[in-house]
């Protein structure tokens, strides 16, 4: 019958287009849609007929134990991804204690809302990657959807904690494997070499969540809030010049405005999900500050500890602006730069120590600065871990900050709770890990 309705459908919508005698292709495009959206809409409404009332061939037990009884329909306007579609269903009283219930809604994931998993979908998706204005703007020109900012903001932010939830889940199973010194059933197979690398970037909040946090200004006003983001990849090959190459589409992410402490067992949990009791090798890349030295010691002792490079340059760099007598040319500073790069963190030190003021405050600054290299040198041996092949860079993370926190949450004007910044950094960061397609085959489940 439906099947007879959408042809119909059709053959009126090419009656009246061949009536047509000039063919604007941009205007038929879009008038199709909308006929299609229209069609597709009777469709949906007649399959939707049947589950949301009609006699059960069971009673329905309310949560205290008494059975509850049908009091009549009642429709729902649902916002679906082919228009709007009313849902009758009935409606079940507990004459008891006076609870309701709607199976109807209960069997295809309606309940407490009018949109559609579709489209809440859609909803999350573009929420979580544009500004909600902005994603409210593009479903409505993209996907013909009519949905506020603010409905945006809602259903993103639900999701976002949904997927939050379901990832803590995976990771606190893969923990409880871990636990029992056994692989998880659904275990990949053993990686040559798994990587572990995190690193912190500010998100602008509103003010009310400030109060308890102090900043980097002489006024010790803050401005902003910490995500820490992790992330786990694997690497199994070198290119043709020796380099370490990351495995495509190998890269996990985790983040979340919280202490360094739940952080910890966060990035662990994701880490023994991702095969870090089964891996051959596993290293560590962070930025040597000290709260990421305690992680990398408490959750992965066995690793490789590697302080990225890159910030080590700096470092390095800093000192050097800071010289009494400037290196103009800049030979000094590449001298240096080359014994950091090779990992001789003991002859750098000690040829830093031959340009430094005798006496003074600078002196004191400057060996300030120099037990940076003192206390990290064991995982600066840079020339090491290139013949072992490994990486000593955490580019893969730092791209993160940047791309999936700093783009969507760091825009202007943005100023964030730290409930709705981490439902948003949980969604990004399903996405961004290729685990979004089977949260929602769960969900579905």
């Amino acid at each position: 019958m439906i099947e007879a309705e959408k042809q119909d459908e059709c053959d009126r919508l090419l009656d009246r287009l061949e009536r047509e005698t000039d063919l604007d292709l941009e205007a038929v495009e879009f008038y199709v849609r909308s006929a299609m959206l229209a069609a597709g809409a009777t469709v949906l409404e007649k399959l939707l007929e049947p589950v949301g009332a009609g006699r059960r061939s069971e009673r329905l037990a309310c949560e205290c134990g008494e059975p509850m009884e049908s009091v009549g329909r009642r429709t729902k306007r649902l916002r679906t991804v082919v228009g709007a579609v009313r849902f009758r269903r009935s409606l079940y009283r507990c004459p008891a204690c006076g609870a309701t219930r709607i199976p109807g809604d209960e069997a295809v994931g309606l309940v407490g809302t009018v949109f559609s998993p579709g489209v809440r979908r859609l909803m999350a998706r573009a929420g979580s990657r544009t500004p909600f204005a902005e994603a409210a703007e593009d479903l409505h020109v993209y996907a013909h959807i009519d949905v506020s900012a603010k409905e945006v903001e809602r259903v993103a932010e639900q999701l976002g904690r949904q997927m939050a939830d379901w990832m803590e889940r995976e990771s606190s199973r893969a923990r409880c494997y871990a636990a029992c010194d056994s692989e998880p059933p659904d275990a990949d197979d053993p990686v040559d070499k798994l990587y572990v690398s995190f690193d912190g970037t500010g998100v602008p909040m509103r003010r009310e969540e400030l109060r308890h946090t102090r900043g980097k200004g002489p006024d010790g006003r803050a401005k902003t809030r910490e995500v820490k983001l992790g992330c786990v990849f694997t690497q199994t090959t070198l290119d043709d010049q020796g380099r370490p190459v990351r495995d495509p589409a190998s890269t996990t992410y985790v983040g979340a405005i919280e202490n360094s402490v739940a952080f910890g067992y966060r990035i662990w949990g994701e880490a023994v999900r991702r095969g870090l009791g089964q891996a051959q090798r596993v290293a560590v890349l962070t930025d040597g500050a000290a709260y990421n030295k305690t992680i990398a010691a408490e959750h992965f002792p066995d690793a490789v500890h590697i302080i990225d490079l890159y910030h080590a340059r700096e470092h390095l760099a800093d000192i050097v602006k800071q010289l009494p007598r400037a290196d103009t040319d800049g030979t000094l500073h590449t001298h240096w730069r080359e014994l950091l790069d090779g990992g001789n963190i003991e002859a750098l030190l000690d040829a830093v120590r031959t340009q430094l003021p005798r006496t003074g405050p600078r002196r004191k600054a400057l060996l300030k600065q120099m037990r940076y290299f003192q206390d990290n040198a064991a995982l600066m041996r840079y020339a090491d871990f290139r013949s072992q092949g490994l990486f000593v860079g955490s580019g893969v993370v730092e791209a993160g900050c940047k791309t999936l926190i700093g783009k969507r949450l760091k825009g202007s004007g943005m100023f964030w709770t730290v409930r709705g910044a981490n439902a948003i950094i949980a969604s990004r960061c399903c996405q961004y890990s290729g685990r979004f397609e089977q949260f929602w085959e769960d969900q579905a489940a």
